[in-house]
């Protein structure tokens, strides 16, 4: 329940930053969700091994080079789906940096609402 509580909620954060920001457009709450699942798949599978291959310049960058990574996630998303529509490259950092802070207040509160207690020994 927790997990479509978050999907919701993330579909949600991507259509507020489409109504906020003008270089992301999303058509629908079903392109949100569609997109929310394919950013969220992007990032659980493709995003460590970017993260791995990346690690010289992301240390010398000391770690801005994660937003490139994010950026490039979300831009490959819009790409891949017709219900996403982002206007560039600068448009994808811009659009996932709202998206990135949004998913942090919602992971806050979604810890709030679903505490996890250590197990009883």
């Amino acid at each position: 329940m927790k997990i479509i509580i978050r999907w919701m909620l993330l579909a949600a954060a991507l259509l507020l930053v489409a109504h906020l920001y003008s270089g992301v457009v999303v058509e629908s709450f079903g392109s949100a969700l569609l997109a929310a699942f394919v950013i969220g798949l992007f990032n659980t599978l493709l995003r460590p091994v970017l993260v791995l291959l990346t690690l010289p310049v992301t240390l010398l960058t000391l770690g801005l080079f994660l937003f490139v990574i994010n950026a490039l996630m979300f831009y490959a998303a819009s790409s891949m789906l017709s219900g996403l529509h982002v206007a560039s490259f600068g448009a994808a950092l811009i659009g996932s940096l709202l998206y990135s802070l949004c998913g942090m207040v919602i992971d806050v509160a979604m810890e709030r609402l679903f505490p996890s207690y250590p197990p009883l020994a």
